[in-house]
C-alpha cells in the first residue's frame, strides 16, 4: 500500500516523533545530545524550520515546529538523520541503522492544542520517572520557555508570546501551567494523534483540514459504514 502524504499547512506546527530502532538507545552520554542539537540547529536554519519545544529522551525526541515550505520537515530530519547516524556509529563502534523508519507527526491546532502539546513534550521526562520536575531535565525547551534559559534551537510561537506582556511574564505564567498534570485524556490524544498521524484539532480545524489535504484527518467513528465518503468517493486511492 503507497504512503500518504504528509499533511502540510504553511505556517501551521507539527508534532514530531522519532524513535530509534526497537526503542534502542540513540543517546549514550551528553556529548551525543549535544551533537544532536547542533546537528538540528543546523539543518533547521538551513531548511527553514522553526523549533517551539523539543525533549530528547533516551531513544526518542519530541519536537514542536512550524516547517516553512512542505518540504522543510523530511530534509531537516533528513538532514540530522544522515549526520547523526554517522557520528553515533564511529562513537560507538556499530553499523547500520538507528532509527525506527519514518518519523511520526501530525498537525497541531495551535489555538486549542499548541500549549497542551508543549506541556507533553516537556513533561516527558517526568512521566519516565526520570526527574520529579521538568527543570530537572537538561536536554528539553523547558527550561527557555519557563525560566529563560538561553537556547539557540527554540523560537516563541506566536501563542506562547500571547500569554503575557513581557518575556518575564509569558515565562512564568508558562511556568504556571505546570501546576497541574495533563489530563489522562489529553495525553492519549496526543499520543493516538501522533503515532496514527491523525489531526490534533478539534471537529471545525479538522474539518479545514480534510477540505485542504483532500483527506479524512481523524479515524473513523466506531460502527460507522465503511462505505466511502462523498469527500474521498472521486479518489480511490485514499
Amino acid at each position: 500500500m503507497a504512503r500518504l502524504s504528509r499533511y502540510f499547512v504553511p505556517g501551521q506546527p507539527q508534532h514530531l516523533i522519532q524513535r530509534g530502532n526497537n526503542r534502542e538507545p540513540i543517546f549514550a552520554q551528553d556529548a551525543d545530545y549535544q551533537f544532536y542539537v547542533e546537528c538540528l540547529l543546523d539543518a533547521t536554519r538551513r531548511h527553514d524550520m522553526v523549533i517551539h519545544a523539543y525533549v530528547l529522551m533516551t531513544n526518542h525526541v519530541h519536537l514542536l515546529a512550524t516547517p516553512g515550505n512542505e518540504q522543510s520537515i523530511p530534509k531537516t530530519l533528513q538532514s540530522v538523520g544522515r549526520r547523526y547516524v554517522q557520528y553515533f556509529n564511529h562513537r560507538c563502534k556499530r553499523t547500520g541503522t538507528l532509527w525506527e523508519g519514518r518519523y511520526k507527526a501530525t498537525l497541531i491546532d495551535s489555538e486549542n492544542y499548541l500549549l497542551k502539546c508543549m506541556r507533553y513534550i516537556e513533561l516527558n521526562p517526568v512521566r519516565a520517572g526520570m526527574v520529579g520536575r521538568p527543570s530537572e531535565y537538561q536536554w528539553s525547551s523547558y527550561r527557555r520557555n519557563a525560566l529563560g534559559q538561553e537556547d539557540v534551537l527554540v523560537q516563541p510561537h506566536f501563542i506562547y508570546q500571547e500569554l503575557g506582556r513581557t518575556e518575564s511574564d509569558r515565562e512564568n505564567d508558562y511556568a504556571q501551567l505546570f501546576d497541574s498534570l495533563l489530563s489522562e485524556g489529553d495525553i492519549c490524544m496526543i499520543r493516538e494523534a501522533t503515532n496514527k498521524s491523525w489531526v490534533l484539532g478539534n471537529d471545525r480545524f479538522r474539518e479545514k483540514i480534510e477540505m485542504l489535504s483532500g483527506r479524512r484527518a481523524s479515524p473513523r467513528p466506531r460502527g460507522k459504514s465503511k462505505k466511502p465518503d462523498k469527500l474521498f468517493a472521486n479518489n480511490p486511492s485514499l
